[in-house]
């Protein structure tokens, strides 16, 4: 085999491999639609675990991307809005209608309260500047996904979910940083592994929900482990915004 020919077939097999990964962050579609069907039969706790799996799709297409160099062997397709279109979808869209579906704030305010959660989302997905060149997010960057999760599994409220929505909905403007979990380098060491136990966990919680269970039945190791790597990330943000407010 020439030279040339060797090159031809490295390159139609780095496409292919290329495809294959856009194929993949596509596939997180299939999920989505899993959760919509759970949602459509009144199992929150099933939708949401449907899309956490989802959010572990996300989670890998990024890194499988860039280490393929997806962009460079098939720059026609822009993986950065495929990926968009699915997470906004995953990320805003079905976590809107399951505080719609489940009744999750007062009485009236559904659409008020959805509508702006799905409007004040569009800035994140649209903002040109949304990460820093350490790789944080300015502002909250509509993880509504993961907000419904707690709503849900801790049963708040529907007045304090109303004002969540409100809040969180601001901050999306707000001159905060919140750390990418994968990509900020800080702390990597400990926040991926604390990442893959806190997902695991919330797999656990949904489960548990979904079989019937109260967050509070959990064994108090578990729940304690949870809340420890819940307030780290949160703290790890905060960390980082007071870090880059010293730098001004």
């Amino acid at each position: 085999m020439t030279k040339t020919s060797q090159k031809i077939k490295s390159s139609r097999q780095q496409k292919t491999a290329a495809g294959l990964v856009h194929v993949f962050t596509a596939s997180g579609l299939i999920p989505v639609m899993f959760s919509v069907d759970a949602i459509w039969q009144g199992e929150a706790y099933l939708a949401l675990l449907w899309l956490a799996v989802a959010m572990i799709v996300d989670g890998l297409d990024g890194p499988l991307a860039r280490g393929m160099e997806v962009s460079k062997h098939l720059p026609q397709i822009d993986g950065a809005i495929l990926d968009h279109v699915i997470d906004y979808v995953s990320y805003c869209f079905i976590p809107a209608l399951i505080v719609y579906r489940f009744e999750l704030v007062p009485e009236g305010w559904a659409i008020p309260a959805t509508s702006v959660l799905l409007m004040s989302s569009l800035y994140t997905f649209a903002n040109r500047e949304l990460k820093t060149a350490e790789n944080d997010f300015r502002g909250f960057p509509a993880l509504w996904n993961i907000v419904v999760f707690y709503m849900v599994m801790f049963q708040t409220s529907a007045m304090v979910n109303l004002w969540l929505i409100g809040v969180l909905s601001v901050l999306v403007f707000a001159p905060i940083l919140v750390a990418h979990p994968i990509r900020v380098v800080s702390l990597r060491r400990l926040t991926i592994p604390a990442l893959i136990v806190w997902t695991g966990l919330v797999g656990v919680h949904l489960w548990h929900g979904h079989q019937g269970g109260l967050a509070a039945q959990l064994p108090i190791g578990v729940r304690v482990l949870f809340w420890s790597l819940s307030f780290y990330f949160v703290f790890l943000s905060a960390w980082r915004s007071f870090k880059l407010a010293g730098h001004k």
